[in-house]
């Protein structure tokens, strides 16, 4: 496996992307639950994507400067065929790792709560990353009404990620 920096406009970018919308729509029932403004290519600061080692892409996730050293996690996905084999927490290493080297403090994320696998992706990292349990902004990795947000500070030594078998 691999991941790569890519264009936001790179084709396997933006075919998971695509896949992405198509499963958020089917989850929740609407073509737009878009909870702000959609990531475009003028606010994304980095997009990468997971490759298999037979070059298929597999996984994606890019950030969106929000200025004063913060940024949004925007676009996670993982094909549903390779959810549960670290694919996810590479992507997710790698963009921390991004923001760490360009000197931002904080990362912050949102995902439904009809996304039970990220909400328990992101939970998992709360209760097993030393560095996710000094959550801010709520105070701690919540479920809300309708979306799970954490605000994390990247002052850490990134994650090693973890196998599964």
């Amino acid at each position: 496996m691999k991941i790569e920096q890519v264009a936001w406009d790179n084709r396997d970018a933006v075919a998971l992307r695509g896949r992405q919308r198509v499963e958020i729509a089917e989850r929740y029932g609407t073509p737009d639950s878009e909870p702000g403004v959609p990531p475009s290519e003028a606010d994304i600061a980095v997009f990468f994507v997971a490759y298999e080692d037979d070059g298929s892409a597999v996984g994606c996730g890019g950030l969106r400067a929000l200025g004063a050293g913060v940024g949004e996690i925007k676009r996670m996905y993982v094909a549903p065929e390779v959810r549960g084999t670290g694919v996810a927490a590479r992507v997710l290493v790698a963009l921390e790792e991004w923001a760490r080297e360009r000197g931002w403090s904080r990362l912050r994320l949102e995902t439904g709560d009809a996304q039970p696998d990220a909400v328990r992706f992101y939970t998992l990292r709360l209760r097993t990353d030393p560095a996710l349990r000094s959550l801010r902004g709520l105070g701690q990795f919540a479920v809300l009404r309708t979306a799970a947000v954490a605000d994390v500070r990247l002052a850490y030594a990134p994650p090693t990620p973890r196998r599964t078998f």
